[in-house]
């Protein structure tokens, strides 16, 4: 099983960027279909973003389309979140998660998540 360890989150300003980064171990990484997810207080998790095992394909939840890109490097077994125009409503703790065959937005699609990196928007 891949091992998933979340880092680069941290508080921003409003209208500020950060990205993140997940680490995987394995070296079946380039086969799994990853995504992102976060948790904000007192809600739901929330879909954000997913990429396919190759990376050529990728989609992304509304509330952060055009402001958020998700990569990964399958050399180095790692993917990304550039998060840009951050705002009070991305607050949250993001977890990183991966999924045998076709991307998803699905969170119960997806089998095996890391621990999460908070990431706090301040106003």
């Amino acid at each position: 099983q891949v091992q998933l360890v979340e880092s680069g989150g941290g508080l921003v300003h409003a209208g500020g960027s950060l990205r993140l980064s997940c680490a995987a171990s394995g070296r079946t990484f380039s086969t799994y279909a990853m995504g992102w997810f976060r948790q904000a207080p007192g809600k739901e998790h929330e879909f954000v973003a997913t990429i396919t095992a190759s990376g050529g394909h990728t989609y992304y939840a509304d509330s952060v389309k055009g402001r958020f890109t998700i990569s990964r490097d399958n050399v180095k077994n790692t993917m990304y979140l550039q998060m840009n125009t951050l705002n009070a409503e991305d607050t949250a703790v993001y977890y990183c998660t991966t999924k045998r065959g076709a991307y998803s937005n699905l969170r119960i699609s997806y089998d095996n998540w890391g621990r999460g990196t908070q990431v706090t928007v301040s106003l």
